[in-house]
């Protein structure tokens, strides 16, 4: 519950985040803690914050109707 990765992929697919935090330290622990550690950093670097994601989209301007 560090940065919330877990949570936000949670929330993504669906599932429990008690679930998905119960497999991350499964697998974590049964790969030998690092590239459990390393993949959460890069985690946190790659899944965007809950306020970027929810943001809308810039509506387009059609040129055509600019005229």
């Amino acid at each position: 519950m560090i940065a919330g990765v877990m949570g936000g992929l949670g929330e993504f697919f669906a599932i429990d985040p008690t679930l998905i935090r119960l497999a991350y330290l499964i697998v974590t622990v049964f790969t030998g803690l690092f590239p459990g550690l390393i993949g959460y950093g890069l985690a946190i670097l790659i899944v965007p914050d809950a306020a970027e994601a929810a943001a809308p989209a810039p509506e387009k301007q059609d040129d055509a109707e600019a005229v």
